[in-house]
């Protein structure tokens, strides 16, 4: 079977690391289209053999990038299209059916009247309805992002949730990483260090992690990834005099090497369909806080601390975790028991059951609009 996946791009990023990973599990021969920034991701995915096509498009407006997809799908005699991202399931799915191929796409990133970390608006969830519907399925990566698809209007049989998967072995603790992260950004070896990861977005809410740091005299911050909200980021640290105990690294290809360099993880967003950075975490031995984790709160899992809405629970929690681990003499913890039950070779299986029962199906029994 040969599979295409469509996604709107492969810089450093959940969705992204999440393709990857299942890329290197899938027993078909699979290819990938990033619609814009190949990035690091397409670096990596490259390097494992698979071929990476890049089609720029130059906005959302692109309709072009249809007809290339198009030309692309049936070039390449595939079977079926996988499509990630908003971008790649709207264009990719039309893509896939204008090609006669059935389309599958992974719903990543449905917030709470956000998507991709932006304000859903009434055109952005009429594309995107419209496309869905010349699919054969989506596949949602927590029964969160599945309840909010209903919302919008997807018929519960036309979703399947399909959890995130994490490989552990990629964020095994070795000390000797940790000592070379240190010392790369100018992190004493004694220095206590809370570290945060992911997009430096507002929604992310990494400014309510800087205050925090305030109220934890001597630690330093070591925040990984990029965004808009950097340059704000920092004129905060300033505000509040905590500039020289915040480190930022800006995008990183791989977090290990600086989960290996914290002490306490914290996950500070309100808005996360998934939450995967707070089980990486879990899989480096690290305590961890987090606002939003759906696989903890589904599961009722207690392996990580979640924050209450009370802004001094945050400092409170930090003070107590840091407490604990001076307790253990810098030690880490076992990894939990869930890091297993959210291990990726379970996802690459369900994914490729999925695959086997929508390509034995020919389109034409498919819901939706005909050839």
């Amino acid at each position: 079977m040969r599979i295409l996946h469509v996604i709107t791009g492969l810089a450093p990023g959940g969705a992204e690391h999440q393709l990857r990973l299942l890329l290197r599990r899938l027993p078909y021969d699979c290819e990938v289209v990033t619609l814009s920034n190949p990035g690091a991701v397409a670096a990596a995915i490259r390097a494992d053999g698979t071929t990476v096509h890049e089609l720029t498009m130059s906005s959302n407006r692109d309709v072009s990038a249809v007809v290339k997809l198009r030309r692309l799908i049936r070039d390449g005699r595939f079977d079926l299209v996988h499509t990630h991202l908003y971008r790649a399931c709207v264009h990719g799915r039309v893509a896939a059916r204008l090609a006669g191929v059935p389309a599958v796409a992974t719903e990543h990133s449905l917030g709470d009247g956000v998507i991709e970390g932006r304000r859903t608006s009434v055109l952005v969830r009429a594309l995107y309805l419209a496309t869905e519907r010349i699919g054969r399925t989506t596949i949602a990566v927590s029964s969160t992002v599945a309840g909010r698809l209903r919302a919008w209007g997807v018929p519960a049989r036309r979703i399947s949730v399909i959890p995130n998967g994490i490989d552990a072995a990629e964020f095994r603790y070795d000390p000797l990483r940790r000592e070379a992260a240190r010392a790369r950004y100018g992190i004493a070896p004694d220095a206590v260090v809370i570290g945060g990861v992911g997009r430096l977005e507002p929604g992310k809410r990494f400014d309510h992690l800087i205050w925090a740091l305030t109220q934890v005299p001597g630690a330093t911050l070591l925040l990984v990834g990029d965004g808009s909200a950097r340059a704000a980021l920092r004129d905060e640290a300033a505000r509040l005099g905590v500039a020289d105990r915040v480190v930022f690294t800006g995008a990183v290809g791989h977090v290990r090497d600086l989960l290996c360099a914290m002490d306490v993880f914290v996950s500070p967003s309100g808005q996360e369909t998934f939450g995967l950075a707070v089980l990486e975490a879990l899989a480096c031995g690290l305590p961890s806080l987090y606002a939003v984790c759906p696989p903890l709160e589904e599961s009722g899992d207690d392996a990580a601390r979640r924050l209450s809405r009370d802004p001094e629970s945050l400092p409170r929690a930090l003070r107590a975790e840091l407490a604990g681990l001076a307790e253990r003499g810098g030690a880490r913890r076992p990894v939990p028991p869930v890091v297993t039950r959210y291990d990726i070779a379970r996802l690459a299986e369900s994914v490729g059951r999925l695959y086997e029962r929508i390509v034995s199906r020919p389109l034409a029994e498919s819901k939706g609009t005909p050839r």
